[in-house]
């Protein structure tokens, strides 16, 4: 069984007061929940005070959301994966469709992200998703398929398993809208039959699949009960500790039941 996986995509928001209270808040609301991890994926600034925040609770780690592929360098305005291993970060958002929309990220520059983060110890949170025009031009899977093939090449197997794939249909991303939950699982199915081809089967199966797209309380359930949807890459629904407390305990309930189902 692959561990349903949520991520708070915070962006470009939150203080760094901010960021404690939420962590404070968000710790209560989850109490000892563990069926499902979940990653708060700050901005740089706001890093070390979250990791204070959280005073060691394992259950909760912490994501950036970018990096530089150098170790170090004349690079102003960038960071490496050693600073923020450095700050106790674990997980990585690369490829953001934000990222490639505004400043220009092209899949080969993702796919150095992707080594370097794995060089380094840190887990890539892989973004890939079409835009509206290209679903509408039927593009869905070739656009998909490019992105993972470009991306992720030259993996190994072990790092293929710890690395978090996360689709994010572009037209679904702060508009209010999102994908069906049928839509949703055509998508998640087709990335993990690409994945089986670029590593194996049974890798493809250990590779968790976020949907990220406007997943709000009122929607995680239906998204995450998909077979091939492991979690959810959440935007504007994680500004607020009870309204991304409501998505990660709908992803504990589903864990739960799938473990019941199992047994």
């Amino acid at each position: 069984m692959r561990k349903k996986i949520v991520a708070a995509n915070w962006k470009m928001n939150m203080l760094q007061v901010e960021a404690a209270e939420f962590v404070r808040d968000l710790l209560q609301e989850l109490g000892d929940q563990t069926a499902a991890e979940v990653v708060i994926v700050p901005p740089f600034t706001a890093i070390p005070r979250v990791v204070e925040a959280l005073g060691g609770a394992e259950h909760v780690k912490v994501g950036a959301q970018n990096m530089y592929w150098e170790r170090s360098g004349a690079y102003t305005g960038e960071i490496s994966a050693a600073m923020l291993r450095n700050l106790f970060v674990r997980y990585v958002v690369l490829g953001h469709s934000e990222r490639r929309q505004l400043f220009g990220e092209t899949d080969e520059m993702v796919n150095r992200k992707v080594h370097a983060a794995q060089d380094a110890t840190l887990r890539p949170i892989v973004c890939v998703g079409e835009t509206l025009k290209q679903r509408d031009a039927g593009q869905v899977e070739e656009v998909l398929e490019g992105q993972l093939r470009r991306g992720l090449a030259g993996l190994e197997t072990k790092a293929f398993t710890e690395t978090v794939i996360a689709y994010e249909p572009v037209w679904a991303i702060g508009t209010g809208r999102n994908a069906t939950p049928a839509q949703a699982q055509e998508a998640h199915a087709f990335i993990r039959s690409v994945l089986r081809e670029l590593a194996d089967d049974a890798t493809a199966a250990r590779i968790r699949i976020q949907y990220g797209g406007s997943v709000k309380p009122d929607n995680a359930r239906a998204l995450m009960s998909q077979p091939d949807i492991d979690g959810a890459l959440v935007g504007g629904a994680s500004l607020e500790a009870r309204s991304f407390a409501q998505i990660v305990l709908a992803a504990a309930e589903d864990a739960l039941d799938e473990e019941r189902l199992s047994s």
